[in-house]
């Protein structure tokens, strides 16, 4: 009986053994690691050639830098940074959410990218080739920059254009909530008005700090890799 129930055990792990992999194997790969110094993928350090999925979080340490090859596209994070990856609805689209720290892009035009910050959607423009990036400066403000390409903000539907060579300080305006209304005598018409807490976005021109001149170095590189847009 206890032989019997041994082999029981073992045949079950063996099952579950087997079956496991299958779960990695539905899930799409999104790419791969083609530069990483200090980088992590959640807890593990990061490969030349590391196979990256939807709902990984890439990070790199100060000093540290990160690429990948997204098909026809690349992603970098520069030193301190950090963004997750999830599936997108929009075929052919990779959704990064940026955390913290300096994250880029290239974009060739048919395999598109588009990085979530809390001010809106970043990505190329009318589909067409672009390179740019964004710095998360605070927890309402980001500098976003486009070094080739015209890139585009959604905000909740309303899009405003980066053209090339510009790079603007973006930053949440929290409006207060307006003051309640006087309650009207007995007698008079009026009504109560609601309250509300709105948003919008501040956009003001700035110069392109240091970081642009790594981001600019990196863009040589994806220029000279066959991945990357003509």
């Amino acid at each position: 009986m206890r032989a019997l129930s041994r082999c029981v055990l073992i045949a079950t792990l063996i099952v579950g053994l087997l079956n496991f992999p299958a779960y990695g194997a539905d899930e799409k790969p999104l790419g791969s690691v083609m530069q990483a110094e200090n980088a992590h993928i959640g807890n593990a350090n990061v490969a030349i050639g590391t196979t990256i999925f939807p709902g990984d979080t890439l990070a790199t340490e100060p000093g540290g830098t990160l690429r990948l090859n997204l098909g026809a596209s690349q992603l970098y994070l520069l030193s301190a940074s950090s963004a997750t990856l999830s599936p997108s609805a929009t075929p052919n689209m990779v959704h990064a959410v940026v955390g913290r720290g300096t994250v880029g892009f290239s974009s060739s035009g048919s395999d598109h990218i588009e990085l979530e910050i809390p001010e809106g959607i970043l990505r190329a423009a009318n589909s067409q080739p672009a390179y740019g990036q964004v710095t998360i400066v605070g927890p309402q403000e980001v500098i976003i920059s486009a070094y080739r390409g015209t890139l585009a903000l959604d905000h909740d539907g309303d899009t405003r254009e980066i053209p090339a060579g510009k790079s603007f300080r973006v930053t949440m305006d929290l409006e207060p909530a307006a003051s309640a209304q006087p309650q009207a005598p007995a007698g008079v018409g009026g009504g109560n008005k609601k309250a509300l807490n709105t948003n919008s976005l501040i956009w003001a021109a700035v110069a392109v700090g240091a970081a642009a001149g790594t981001a600019v170095g990196i863009w040589y590189v994806l220029s000279e890799s066959s991945s990357a847009p003509n």
